[in-house]
């Protein structure tokens, strides 16, 4: 390695910022680290040897004030930054400002930033350089009635986009020119509230699209190599889903073609560093070279880099280090070749059931899949808080295989062993996603999720023999939960289920050490199930009108008061725990002889709430 890096400051955080400190302590180089308030006791803070405090919670206020990371590079004496992905990572000013500051940006040049940052010019560049850019317009002019027109020309559907835009925003499809005033009116809106710039573009919409990326690097010494290409056609609202390297129907002479076109691509804008040249494929008539087009280019590190690792055995973050430290890249086109198949799901703590919608707050269990023979790269662990302030991936499961197949069912493997709660995560519509013919057939396009998402997101629910196997770890052999001591070898039982009664079919005499609740993990979901013992139908030693909690929480609402007579199936108390609210009701007609609760009061597991008796006759 050579000396001019020996201390790096990585500006950014998470699964990111913990993949970049592995491989420099393996380069042996000091790390550091910056941090927000929410990122106090953050992973990436632990494993770096020295972490800076830059600011508050949000993004705008820390991770994203250049001035900030500089002046924290300079305090801990740092020479070289890394910018991982997102943030900065693109920003061609900040880039500028490391330089000026005399230290190392492990990055492209400003000037390349520059002259990929716009998408307009950067296709007009690319057209130049002979590489293949999709039918559309990318002039100056842009007047509603003179776009229109070029949208005729064009021909719908086609597509608008904000010159300045990324992860979908400021994007508008239209398919007829009726709809194409309204549509530019509001993708401009967004892309000026987005970006600060209106300026947009039109381009034809790709009836059955596939997006395929070519990761490229190049060195200070004019060096430029590809690494091959990765499909992530799998997205939902343009947010890559799962990303595989190579691309499934993918043949030699098209490969041949498409890299050649994205070295052209970094060449004409003298590119160092990482770099991935990202394009668009008409896939109607399957992949062909004189139907793939350039979309944009991202001067950075990708989320997805992980997968081509995997199938080229490089580190690319060592590559980044090496070449932002003057070294030529350390292998020729000719050493690079594929190696097996890869792919990485993007693990997210959102709730798919409910529209996708972030999950956060603490990772009380937190096994993502671990010790399968796949790659997990994450920047939380057991314990963590999943803030509300940024990006809410958690983690990526990466399995590698020889075959599409192999990876493929690796993958889904680690996804069905993921047990993380009580953040809900995306894992169990992964492995859907993954199960699709379409997509275990290799044919995925861009609009395979919004197509058929809607069946891949639907609540997961336990089997059977999953609750049994959890049931019967709360059924004492001496029967002191509430179970008949003679009851039959197999029965039936009501167990709550995430707050909602369940009948759980029981066998064999239980287990010597009964739990008051049980975490039921499967097919990448977790819920908790818990005993039903305030309901006097099945019988027992305990008490029947005895009213326990079934798990710690909070009580939120006392309904009666003691003394009070009482009729079955009315509600006595609401307790919240695990963000649910659970209603505990009367088992029969009787009189609260007891009652413990009251509203704001925390309790735990077991603890007796009240207590009803049957009314004199």
């Amino acid at each position: 390695m050579s000396p001019m890096i020996t201390s790096l400051l990585i500006a950014n955080r998470g699964e990111i910022a913990c993949r970049v400190i592995r491989t420099a302590r393996d380069m042996g180089l000091r790390t550091v680290a910056v941090f927000s308030d929410a990122d106090r006791n953050a992973l990436h803070v632990r494993e770096a040897d020295q972490a800076v405090h830059i600011g508050p919670s949000p993004a705008r206020e820390s991770y994203l004030v250049g001035e900030k990371i500089i002046a924290a590079a300079k305090a801990s004496g740092a020479d070289a930054i890394h910018p991982g992905y997102g943030f900065l990572s693109e920003n061609a000013a900040f880039a500028q400002a490391v330089i000026d500051a005399g230290l190392i940006w492990v990055g492209p040049k400003p000037s390349s930033i520059t002259a990929m940052g716009l998408k307009d010019a950067a296709k007009t560049l690319m057209a130049e350089a002979g590489v293949p850019v999709t039918p559309g317009y990318m002039g100056a002019n842009q007047e509603p009635a003179f776009l229109a027109t070029e949208a005729e020309k064009i021909g719908y559907p086609v597509l608008i986009k904000a010159v300045a835009g990324g992860g979908g925003k400021g994007m508008r499809k239209v398919d007829a020119a009726a709809d194409f005033a309204d549509a530019l009116a509001s993708c401009q809106r967004e892309a000026s509230s987005s970006f600060g710039n209106a300026h947009v573009l039109i381009e034809k919409y790709i009836q059955r699209p596939r997006h395929i990326e070519v990761q490229v690097f190049g060195d200070s010494h004019g060096n430029i190599v590809h690494l091959f290409e990765r499909d992530c056609s799998l997205q939902r609202r343009h947010q890559k889903v799962i990303e595989e390297a190579p691309a499934p129907g993918m043949d030699d002479a098209t490969r041949e073609q498409l890299c050649a076109a994205a070295v052209r691509a970094a060449k004409a804008v003298d590119y160092v560093g990482a770099g991935t040249i990202e394009f668009i494929a008409d896939a109607s008539e399957g992949l062909r070279a004189d139907r793939i087009w350039f979309m944009e280019m991202n001067t950075r590190l990708q989320v997805e880099h992980p997968v081509t690792e995997e199938i080229t055995g490089v580190d690319l973050v060592e590559w980044q280090l090496r070449v932002a430290a003057g070294e030529p890249l350390p292998m020729s086109q000719e050493e690079l070749a594929i190696n097996g198949w890869a792919m990485e799901a993007r693990l997210y703590a959102e709730d798919p059931a409910k529209g996708f919608l972030p999950s956060i707050g603490r990772l009380d269990l937190f096994q993502p899949g671990e010790g399968l023979g796949g790659r997990v790269d994450t920047g939380v662990t057991e314990g963590a808080e999943v803030s509300p302030f940024y990006d809410p991936m958690i983690a990526k499961l990466i399995a590698p295989g020889d075959t599409r197949d192999e990876a493929r069912e690796l993958l889904s493997e680690m996804l069905n062993e993921c047990a993380i709660w009580p953040v809900k995560t995306n894992a169990a519509f992964l492995i859907n996603a993954l199960a699709h013919p379409d997509f275990a057939a290799g044919e995925v396009d861009t609009g395979l999720i919004e197509r058929d998402g809607a069946a891949m997101a639907v609540e997961p629910k336990p089997s059977a023999h999953a609750l049994t196997r959890a049931a019967m770890a709360m059924v004492p052999k001496s029967s002191h939960s509430g179970f008949r001591l003679n009851a039959p070898d197999k029965r039936t039982a009501p167990f709550l289920l995430d707050g909602e009664r369940v009948e759980v079919s029981l066998h064999g005499p239980g287990e010597a050490s009964p739990a008051p609740s049980m975490l039921v993990a499967e097919g990448g979901a977790v819920w908790v199930l818990a005993p039903y013992r305030f309901d006097g139908s099945h019988g027992g030693t305990i008490a029947d009108g005895d009213i326990l909690s079934p798990m710690p929480g909070k009580v939120i609402a006392v309904m009666v008061a003691a003394g009070e007579a009482v009729t079955k199936g009315q509600k006595l108390l609401t307790l919240e725990a695990m963000k649910m609210e659970h209603t505990l009701t009367a088992p029969f007609d009787g009189v609260v002889a007891e009652l413990n609760a009251t509203a704001g009061a925390q309790v735990q597991v077991e603890a007796l709430l009240a207590r009803i008796e049957e009314a004199a006759a």
